[in-house]
C-alpha cells in the first residue's frame, strides 16, 4: 500500500478527461462507439484469420495475436472510463489502480514486442523467401509469441512493484483517466530519480529493442525491394509492409513521447490527450489499417460473407 502522511493510502481519485458536465454525454457516446468498433473490428480479423485456411501463415498468426492484444489494451482502460463518466464516481482503490497499471503495461509492452516480431517476419519473407517456410515454423512462431508474453509480464511486474512502493504524502488526485506511471510519479512526494532511471534503462531496453529490430529489418527490406526489377513486384512487396509500418509509427510515436522523458517535463493535460490516442484510438485504427489496407484480409472477409449468404 502507498503511504499518505504516515497512513496507508487506500484509494486515488481519477480526474478523467473533462470536468464539464455538458461534455460527459458526448464523451460517453464517443468512447463507447470507439470501443465497440475496436472490439468488432479486431474480433472480425481474428475470426477471419482462424476460419480462412489461406491466412494460416506466420504473418497472419502474428496479426491475429496483435488484434487480440489490441482488444486487451482498449479493455484495460475504456470500460472503467465509461463507468466513471456515467456514474460520476472518480475514486479507484489503491489495489485496483496498481492492477490496472500492471495489465496496461503488460499489454502495451506486448504490442511493442509483437511489432518487432512482425517486422522480423516481413524481413524473412522478403529478404530470405527460400528459407522463410523453414525458419518461420509453427513452433518458432508460437515460441516467439510466448516469449513476448513472458517478457511483457516481467516488465509489467517491475513497474507495478515500483508504483506500489511510491510514497504519497499530499494529494491523491491523479490527473489522468487511468493509472499510469507518469502521473503517479508526479503525485509522489519522494525523489523519483531512481524510478526514472529504471524507466530509462530497463524500459528503454524492452521498448527500444523491438524498435531497433524494426528499423534494421526495414533497412534490409527497402534495400531488397529496390533491387526488384518489376514495378508490380516492388508495389506488391511494399503493400505487405505498409500496414505494419503505419501501426509502428502510430504506436511507437505516442509511446516514446509519453514515457521517455523526465517527469519534470510532463504536461498532464497534454499527456491525457496523447494517451487517448494510443490507448483508445490506435487500437481502433489498427483494425481498419489491417483490414482496409490488406488485400488478403479483404478477400478473406469477402469469401466469409459469400459463404454466409449461400
Amino acid at each position: 500500500m502507498g503511504r499518505h502522511n504516515g497512513t496507508t493510502v487506500t484509494e486515488f481519485t481519477l480526474l478523467g478527461l473533462s470536468d464539464l458536465p455538458k461534455l460527459q454525454p458526448f464523451l460517453f457516446v464517443l468512447f463507447l462507439c470507439i470501443y465497440l468498433i475496436t472490439l468488432a473490428g479486431n474480433a472480425l480479423i481474428i475470426s477471419v484469420i482462424k476460419a480462412d485456411r489461406q491466412l494460416h501463415t506466420p504473418m497472419y498468426y502474428f496479426l491475429g495475436n496483435f488484434s487480440l492484444v489490441d482488444i486487451c489494451l482498449s479493455s484495460v482502460t475504456v470500460p472503467r472510463l465509461l463507468a466513471q463518466i456515467i456514474s460520476g464516481r472518480k475514486s479507484i482503490s489503491f489495489v485496483s489502480c496498481i492492477a490496472q497499471l500492471h495489465f496496461f503495461i503488460l499489454v502495451a509492452t506486448m504490442e511493442d514486442l509483437l511489432l518487432g516480431v512482425m517486422a522480423f517476419d516481413r524481413y524473412m519473407a522478403i529478404c530470405n523467401p527460400l528459407r522463410y517456410p523453414v525458419v518461420m515454423s509453427k513452433r518458432l512462431c508460437a515460441l516467439l509469441v510466448a516469449s513476448c508474453w513472458i517478457i511483457s509480464s516481467l516488465h509489467a511486474l517491475i513497474y507495478s512493484i515500483m508504483a506500489s512502493r511510491l510514497p504519497f504524502c499530499g494529494s491523491t488526485i491523479i490527473h489522468h483517466f487511468f493509472c499510469d506511471i507518469p502521473p503517479l510519479l508526479k503525485l509522489s512526494c519522494a525523489d523519483t530519480t531512481t524510478y526514472e532511471l529504471v524507466i530509462f534503462t530497463e524500459g528503454s531496453l524492452v521498448v527500444m529493442s523491438p524498435c531497433i529490430l524494426i528499423i534494421v529489418s526495414y533497412i534490409y527490406i527497402i534495400s531488397a525491394i529496390l533491387k526488384v526489377s518489376s514495378k508490380e513486384g516492388r508495389s506488391k512487396a511494399f503493400s505487405t509492409c505498409f500496414s505494419h509500418l503505419m501501426v509502428v509509427i502510430l504506436f511507437f510515436g505516442t509511446d516514446m513521447f509519453t514515457y521517455f522523458r523526465p517527469s519534470s517535463s510532463y504536461s498532464l493535460n497534454y499527456d491525457r490527450v496523447v494517451s487517448v490516442m494510443y490507448t483508445i484510438v490506435t487500437p481502433m485504427l489498427n483494425s481498419f489499417i489491417y483490414s482496409l489496407r490488406n488485400s488478403d484480409v479483404k478477400r478473406a472477409i469477402q469469401r466469409a460473407i459469400s459463404r454466409t449468404l449461400q
